[in-house]
């Protein structure tokens, strides 16, 4: 077995390594837009396992985009080997490390009803954060959405809203684990270029003129079919608990319905009873679950 970094000339292999088993992981990073996009950078540190043959037998990448690096930890775009032995994974780890000397930590999820893998990583000592569990929705009918008095819900305005979008998203999630890294307004800016936009989908919730909440609807896929990701869905603390989450996702999956959406789909931390709630209050039922791990360097 060879462990090397990975050059340009085998990106496509790389990516044809991880479309073949994306659906075993945690594929967030792996559809097909991101890896179209998959370059061989810095903030991409990947290494390939080869077999005799030149085969790729195992891959790993970490995601050290500015986000991750301003919370001094980077995210696993794939962990991942063919052959089931913890030596393999130990390779690859070792050789990601030391692209992480400022970083206090690297993460990743995995679905709990991958055995092996969570074995592997637990073998080594990998330790559990939080669990996340996936929502989804169906086509059901939409309750009418009504604001209180003096408060206005209207699309994201680019050149005008970004600062307000960063205060609400950064005050709402402080406290949230895996979020707590604030967002920067060049950062909500980004969410308007990439290819998961949808005009309109970006909404921000006033209360007499001042920014109490946002949300994002996104072009997805799930079973091989669209479906609109909700989030985030954020209301500042001390306005939360009035019942404006609830009426903000309604205003959401009313916009899903107009754009032709059949389905939407979101995710919450396992700790976020309150808002798990009131999901499936709304119609939304878990599909999945997931474990973050994570690796203190």
């Amino acid at each position: 077995m060879k462990v090397m970094s990975l050059e340009k000339e085998r990106v496509s292999d790389f990516v044809a390594y991880c479309k073949k088993h994306r659906r075993e992981i945690d594929d967030s990073y792996l559809y097909d837009s991101d890896l179209e996009e998959f370059e061989v950078k810095d903030e991409n540190p990947t290494y390939i396992l080869t077999n005799e043959k030149d085969e790729i037998v195992g891959a790993a990448s970490l995601i050290l985009d500015d986000y991750h690096k301003r919370g001094r930890r980077a995210r696993f775009r794939i962990f991942h080997s063919e052959i089931d032995d913890i030596q393999h994974y130990q390779i690859l780890l070792q050789a990601l490390i030391k692209h992480t000397s400022d970083l206090d930590k690297i993460f990743l999820f995995i679905p709990v009803v991958n055995k092996k893998l969570t074995e592997m990583i637990e073998g080594l000592k990998f330790s559990v954060e939080r669990f996340s569990f996936v929502l989804v929705r169906e086509d059901l009918e939409v309750p009418e959405v009504h604001f209180p008095e003096g408060y206005e819900l209207r699309p994201f305005l680019s050149g005008e809203d970004e600062e307000n979008w960063r205060q609400v998203r950064n005050a709402a999630f402080s406290k949230l684990k895996g979020s707590e890294t604030p967002i920067t307004t060049e950062g909500v800016a980004e969410l308007l270029t990439h290819q998961d936009y949808i005009e309109g989908g970006m909404m921000i919730l006033f209360h007499q003129g001042n920014p109490v909440g946002v949300i994002r609807g996104a072009d997805d896929e799930y079973e091989n079919a669209p479906i609109m990701n909700i989030g985030p869905v954020a209301i500042i603390p001390e306005y939360q608990g009035r019942g404006l989450g609830g009426t903000l996702l309604r205003a959401s999956l009313q916009f899903a319905r107009k754009k032709g959406y059949k389905r939407t789909i979101l995710c919450v931390n396992g700790e976020n009873d309150r808002a798990k709630a009131l999901y499936i209050q709304e119609g939304f039922k878990q599909v999945e679950a997931v474990a973050c791990y994570q690796y203190f360097l």
